[in-house]
């Protein structure tokens, strides 16, 4: 409707004006414009009008296939006997007629030009034996542009309109649009069993959808007829909706089930394709094949993302009929007083489970009972299974999830049986690697004058006061502030790890990674443990300079933090900008150790990402490292149970 109204503005504009806005006189040549059915595109006829058009021989020779078909009880009869004619026993393309054998032994004499003419059997489907070209009706199409996607002749490409576009020969054009085709069919063909087991499906949609909608409508008629006095208005208002759903979803099935049809064998487009793959001219077929090849193209992405095109379920026409008589004026569907939940995405985390918290924006408990539904993403699944757990509280613990996988999360609200519409879906990722839990150890390495831990050691800070003030008196004589550093309590010897913790926004210097078992003691005595000789005011080292030696002479794989940024390390790979190595500090760090295939990775672990993966050598047992400089606190990330536990109390 949008193209014919479009259509009918523009031939309104033509008759008011002529071309470029000149009004018409009458040698304005007429336009007009029509939708092509091919490629939907609106095509201009001009001056030439029809005749500068393409022919369609190979639709032509597939209509004319199935009209024999039709009347093959009906003889053809000879063009050019006496009456009564005879039944036509062959067919002159050249001539264009039907002849008996004995009227085409007379014109059609042996040795003379028309003994050589081109005969087939009795047809009315006279077409040229070459396509020519509608621009330069003496010439023959011979190649294809492959920017218009149209076949061309040798004077198009040389002076005309395809000049300077990029062609190629018939031949190369045929060849790879038939192979293209015929992948498609075969794979439309495969999927025969599929495209079945989907109209099943949709017919079960229908009928589901048809007791549904009954059902609706009865639950809503007895709840009206309770209260019929002052609910005749709404009665018929609520039948008249849910039949109007009803009509909206049953139309939406069925035109499903219509374009899934069309894909089945000897039916609709795949028909119609396999009859084009017997056209043998090149020309034609190259004309023909490429919008059906579009249309098919269409419908195979339809097969992979199959999903029905309405509910059935007629959950939106529940009426509430437990308020007061006066508040009936008001009465309406569930979704109208009812809020819908929201996710609240801060509150909500994935770690070693998945805590999801949400929250109704009145900030009043308006829903008796919450459902929580989840699913894996999966594109490989066409067909999405939700999970559902009923919840009385606004948060839940969800368990059971696959490591480094993405899920789609939403909730709704019920009262009575009453419910609110479906929340925003939220999708988290779950860690890369099975959590691993440890905390701080206070007795190997730990110095407890710079460093504080907090009583359940998750937690540790760095106390910047009077060492970190003597210590800059002796930076002035070519000494340095040392790092301090701690380990987990909790070493790993083998298989794949994850844990996160938090990094305080105000700290300075805060280096993270893994160290082994047997550098443990190198790493708490190295003399190498200092800071950026930058301290020294004559030490002459740049900061890339100084970063590279200290990275590469520690006992342990570490990554720098600090002033609220994450430093990628210096490698020969690396680029030379320090700026492309420095990413703003997310607010939880993760780290994943593979230690069967010696890798350790470093994570965004609020959105899962991998900001930095590097080798590792993994022949003793492995212990969660960091250090600290400065004013600085690293924060262990605790399970999703203790959260739950802390959010519940908070309540």
């Amino acid at each position: 409707m949008d193209r014919i109204d479009r259509i009918s503005r523009s031939a309104s504009q033509r008759r008011s004006f002529g071309w470029r806005g000149r009004k018409r006189n009458s040698l304005t040549p007429r336009s007009t414009l029509f939708p092509c059915p091919g490629c939907q595109r609106d095509i201009d006829l001009g001056e030439r009008g029809i005749n500068g058009l393409f022919r369609n021989f190979t639709l032509e020779t597939i209509v004319e296939r199935y009209r024999q078909a039709a009347r093959a009880a009906i003889a053809i009869m000879c063009d050019f006997c006496k009456p009564p004619p005879q039944e036509s026993t062959k067919s002159c393309m050249d001539c264009s007629a039907s002849y008996c054998n004995e009227c085409f032994k007379i014109h059609h004499p042996w040795g003379t030009l028309k003994a050589q003419h081109e005969y087939v059997g009795p047809t009315t489907n006279f077409r040229p034996k070459i396509l020519m070209c509608p621009e330069h009706e003496m010439e023959r199409v011979n190649m294809y542009c492959e920017i218009c996607r149209r076949p061309v002749c040798h004077l198009c490409k040389l002076g005309g309109c395809h000049a300077n576009h990029r062609v190629t020969t018939m031949s190369t054009a045929y060849k790879t649009l038939k192979e293209k085709l015929s992948k498609d069919i075969e794979y439309l063909i495969s999927k025969e069993s599929q495209v079945k087991a989907h109209i099943t499906q949709l017919d079960l949609l229908l009928k589901e959808t048809e007791c549904n909608s009954e059902r609706a409508k009865q639950e809503a008629s007895q709840s009206f007829e309770k209260l019929y006095h002052v609910l005749e208005e709404k009665k018929s208002a609520a039948l008249r909706a849910i039949e109007t759903s009803k009509n909206i979803r049953l139309e939406k099935l069925q035109t499903q089930v219509e374009e899934y049809q069309g894909l089945l064998e000897n039916n609709g487009l795949v028909g119609y394709a396999q009859e084009v793959l017997k056209e043998t001219d090149p020309s034609c077929f190259v004309q023909t094949a490429k919008q059906l090849h579009v249309r098919i193209q269409k419908a195979t992405e339809s097969l992979k993302t199959f999903r029905p095109a309405a509910e059935t379920t007629f959950e939106d026409f529940v009426v509430d009929i437990a308020k007061q008589e006066d508040i009936l004026g008001d009465l309406s569907f569930h979704s109208n007083g009812l809020e819908i939940p929201e996710i609240n995405e801060e509150q909500s985390r994935m770690y070693n489970q998945a805590l999801i918290s949400w929250e109704c924006p009145g900030k009043t408990d308006s829903a008796d009972i919450y459902v929580l539904e989840y699913h894996k993403l999966n594109r490989e699944e066409e067909n999405v299974t939700w999970q559902k757990t009923e919840v009385c509280g606004k948060s839940k613990v969800v368990s059971d999830l696959d490591d480094d996988s993405s899920y789609a999360f939403r909730v709704r609200g019920y009262k009575g049986s009453i419910c609110s519409p479906w929340s925003r879906e939220v999708i988290l990722r779950t860690p890369p690697a099975p959590v691993f839990s440890f905390l701080f150890d206070d007795k190997c390495g730990y110095n407890n004058e710079h460093l504080q831990l907090n009583p359940r050691r998750t937690s540790v800070e760095s106390r910047a006061g009077f060492p970190l003030l003597l210590g800059s008196e002796r930076l002035q004589v070519g000494c340095y502030t040392t790092l301090d550093y701690i380990i987990g309590d909790t070493g790993i010897a083998k298989g794949k790890h994850f844990w996160a913790f938090r990094v305080e926004a105000y700290s300075y210097l805060v280096k993270v990674g893994v160290v082994p078992s047997n550098k443990i003691q190198k790493l708490f005595h190295s003399t190498h443990d200092v800071t950026s000789p930058r301290y020294e005011q004559d030490s002459g080292h740049d900061s890339g300079s100084e970063d590279a030696f200290f990275d590469s002479s520690q006992p342990c794989t570490l990554v720098t933090l600090g002033m609220k940024k994450f430093f990628i390390p210096t490698t020969p790979a690396a680029l030379k900008d320090p700026a492309s190595r420095i990413l703003p500090l997310p607010s939880c760090l993760g780290i994943c150790l593979d230690c069967d295939r010696g890798r350790v990775g470093f994570y965004d672990a609020g959105r899962m990402k991998c900001l930095y993966e590097c080798e590792v050598d993994c022949s003793g047992i492995m212990y969660p490292a960091f250090a600290l400089m400065g004013g600085a606190a690293v924060h262990l990330e605790e399970a999703a149970t203790a959260k739950y536990r802390e959010y519940n109390d908070d309540i």
